[in-house]
Formats: structure tokens, sequence, C-alpha cells
């Protein structure tokens, strides 16, 4: 039954993230701020909260019975390197993903209004996600897998630069843009990361744990975060001149 459960978990789980890892494209390449960006930005948003739920629920039955629900790896691994990478890093990204999809969403819906995002929900998200990755770090530490480590110092430093952000006394347009952009491209590596790292341990288990696995999604989405803020910072700049101007 848990077994049975827990793939019909996981179904749901790449149903969503295919839905949002294609919906992610088109508010990054299209047009910003249209009918279009916001229709499929939704789509995103939504998407990644259900992915990441869907990733908290996997983790936490992996938590429960490693070998029960993956089965086809008990001859590889023990019982600890499950729990680790498939429950405790599982359940920091299921969070990390969560935050980041929900952080992005006020962002943008409250812009100007920035107290606004100071929800008791958005709030408990950032520290929940420096929790998980304080835990996921040191399971890391444990088992020897410094992957988690390193996983968990994306979760420590986003839960403490939302922090940052959501109890500045003012901020600018350009502020919550750029927040904006960072939460949901990060959303979107942390989709894509999931289908190539998680996802290769069923096809090439050898290459699960190789960093190239880890890392392409992540410079691609920090080349995206980049280019994009840098943007939003020229849009700032030419707006300044054309007020000085009139």
């Amino acid at each position: 039954m848990a077994l049975m459960l827990f793939h019909s978990l996981i179904v749901a789980h790449i149903l969503t993230g295919v839905t949002g890892a294609i919906a992610f494209w088109v508010p990054v390449i299209g047009r910003k701020g249209g009918a279009n960006h916001r229709r499929w930005g939704r789509i995103f948003t939504f998407a990644m909260l259900a992915t990441g739920s869907f990733a908290v629920a996997m983790s936490l039955l992996t938590l429960a019975d490693p070998f029960g629900t993956h089965p086809h790896l008990a001859a590889d691994y023990d019982a600890p390197f499950l729990r680790g990478m498939f429950g405790w890093m599982m359940l920091h990204t299921g969070i990390l993903t969560i935050n980041l999809a929900w952080y992005g969403w006020l962002c943008i819906t409250s812009k100007q209004r920035h107290a606004a995002n100071r929800t008791p929900l958005n709030l408990a998200l950032q520290y929940a996600v420096i929790a998980a990755a304080l835990v996921c770090a040191v399971q890391g530490w444990i088992i020897g897998q410094n992957l988690m480590i390193g996983i968990a110092v994306v979760g420590v430093a986003t839960g403490l630069t939302n922090l940052w952000f959501l109890h500045k006394p003012r901020a600018r347009r350009e502020d919550w843009l750029k927040e904006h952009i960072k939460a949901f491209v990060g959303a979107g590596i942390s989709v894509y990361t999931a289908f190539m790292a998680f996802g290769s341990v069923r096809i090439f288990p050898e290459l699960a744990l190789h960093p190239g696995m880890w890392s392409i999604p992540l410079i691609i989405g920090l080349a995206l975060i980049i280019w994009h803020r840098l943007e939003v910072e020229r849009q700032a700049r030419n707006r300044q001149r054309q007020r000085a101007v009139a």
C-alpha cells in the first residue's frame, strides 16, 4: 500500500514538474508583463507549489520506510543513504521549491505594498527552508555526502536573503522585481535539477551524484538571473534619465 501511494506521488510529481518546466520558459523568454506572461506565470507558480508538496510527501514516506519506497535500490545502497538522499535532501528541496514559488508570487502580487509580503506563511517558509537545509547538511555530514551539504547552502542563503528583503523598511520597484525574478528562476532551477539529478537515478544511476548533473541547471539559472537583473537596472536608469529630462 505504501509503495502504491509512493508511486502515485511520483506520477503526480512528474506531471506537475513537467508542467512547471514547460511553463517556466514563457515568462522567461517572452514579453514581460503581458497576458501570456501572467497566465503562464500563474501556471508555473501553482505547478511548483504542487511539485514541491509532492516532493515533501515522498520524502516523508522515504524517511519512514526507505527500502519499501525504493526497493530497486536496496541491493546497491543502505538505509542511511536512501534516507539522506531521498529523504532529508528531497525534503529540503521540496520546501525550497514551495518557498521560492510562494515568495516569488507574493513579490509580484504585492508589488509596491511591501508590507503585504510579510505574511505569517511567507515568513514561516523562510525559517522552514533554513531549518530543513541545516538538517540536510548535518545528515549529509553524517553519511559523508558533500552534495547534501552543498545543496543546503542554497537553502540557507535563500532563507536569509529573503528575510533580509522582507524586513527592509521600504522596497523600490527594482527591488521587488529583482526578488520576483530571483525566486521564480530559482524555482525553475529546482525543478530542472530534480529531473537531471533525481531522475538520473533510475536511468543512469552512476551519474546521479555527479556534480555536473547538479551544476548545469544552476549555471543556466544563475545566468538568467544575472541577465534579467541587469535588464531591470538598465530600465530603471532609463526611467531616471527620462524623468530628469522632463
